[in-house]
C-alpha cells in the first residue's frame, strides 16, 4: 500500500499545517458544504481561515457542523472586531463567547483582531483577547492589516502568532511586513492571494511547468518567503487539491524575476 504523500508544512501557533490553506468568505451552513470541509481535510487541508463577517455568520457555524474545530491537527482561525467600535472591550468579549458556540469548540485555536480602528486603542482589544488566552479559550492570537509597528506594539500585549495582510502578485506594499515576519518568525498569511495581475509573464509560466496561473501565483508567494501560508477561497475539492498541487510547483529564479 503506498504511503500517503507528506506536504511541505510550516508551524503555525504549536501545531505543524500545509503550506495552502482555505479561506472560507463563501462557505454557507448547508450539508454539502460541510461535506466539502469534511473532504478538503480529507485532501491534506488542515488550515481553514474564517470570520463572522463571511457570509453573515454562516461560515463559522458550517465549520462548527462539519466539526473542523475538532479534527486532529487542524487549525481554524477566526477574526472578529472588523468594524469601528467592535474592537471594545465589551464587544469583543460577546463577539469570543459567540465564535466559541457557532465553532461548536472550548478552544479557538487562532483568534485574528480583523482590523485595529482609530476610535479603539490597539491594547484595548488585545487585552481583551487575552484574557480568553489566559482562561484557554484562545490558544493563540493574530492580527490583520497591520504595520511593523503595530505588530511589535501588539507582541508587548500578548504573544502574536500570525499576521494576515492584503498581498499578491500585483499588491506589495506590505513587503517589509512579510520581510518582519520572516525575521521574527511570525507566520505570513496573504489574504486575497490570487487577486493580484502576473501580466503576460504569469500566462507564459503557468504554459511553460503545465500548471494554472492560480498554481502559479501559489507557488510565487510560496517562494516569496517560508513563512507564507497563503489561504486561497474555494467550495470545490477539486479546486482545493489543485491548488495543493502548487505545493510542487518548482519555479525558477528567472520565472520569479519574470514575475517581479
Amino acid at each position: 500500500m503506498p504511503h500517503p504523500k507528506v506536504l511541505p508544512t510550516l508551524t503555525l501557533g504549536d501545531t505543524e499545517v500545509t503550506r495552502i490553506g482555505l479561506g472560507t468568505n463563501r462557505l454557507t451552513n448547508t450539508p454539502e458544504h460541510a461535506t466539502f470541509i469534511q473532504d478538503a481535510i480529507a485532501a491534506g487541508i488542515n488550515h481553514i481561515d474564517t470570520a463572522h463577517l463571511y457570509t453573515g455568520g454562516d461560515s463559522e457555524q458550517a465549520l462548527g457542523a462539519a466539526r473542523a474545530p475538532s479534527a486532529h491537527g487542524v487549525v481554524v482561525a477566526r477574526k472578529r472586531g472588523y468594524k469601528a467600535g467592535e474592537g471594545r472591550a465589551d464587544v469583543l468579549r460577546s463577539q469570543i463567547e459567540q465564535s466559541l458556540r457557532s465553532l461548536r469548540t472550548d478552544a479557538i485555536e487562532l483568534y485574528y483582531l480583523h482590523r485595529v480602528h482609530p476610535d479603539t486603542p490597539l491594547e484595548e482589544s488585545l487585552t481583551t483577547i487575552r484574557e480568553f488566552v489566559d482562561r484557554g479559550a484562545i490558544r493563540h492570537v493574530g492580527i490583520s492589516e497591520v504595520s511593523v509597528a503595530q505588530i511589535e506594539q501588539a507582541r508587548t500585549i500578548v504573544p502574536i502568532a500570525a499576521v494576515q495582510n492584503h498581498y499578491n502578485l500585483s499588491e506589495r506594499r506590505h513587503d517589509d511586513v512579510v520581510d518582519h515576519c520572516e525575521r521574527e518568525g511570525l507566520v505570513f498569511v496573504p489574504f486575497f492571494p490570487l487577486r493580484g495581475d502576473g501580466g503576460r509573464a504569469l500566462g507564459e509560466i503557468a504554459e511553460r511547468h503545465g500548471a494554472t496561473p492560480s498554481q502559479v501565483t501559489l507557488a510565487w508567494l510560496l517562494r516569496r518567503s517560508p513563512c507564507m501560508l497563503p489561504i486561497p477561497g474555494t467550495l470545490s475539492v477539486d479546486h482545493a487539491r489543485e491548488n495543493l498541487a502548487a505545493l510542487d510547483l518548482d519555479l525558477s529564479d528567472a520565472d520569479v524575476e519574470a514575475l517581479r
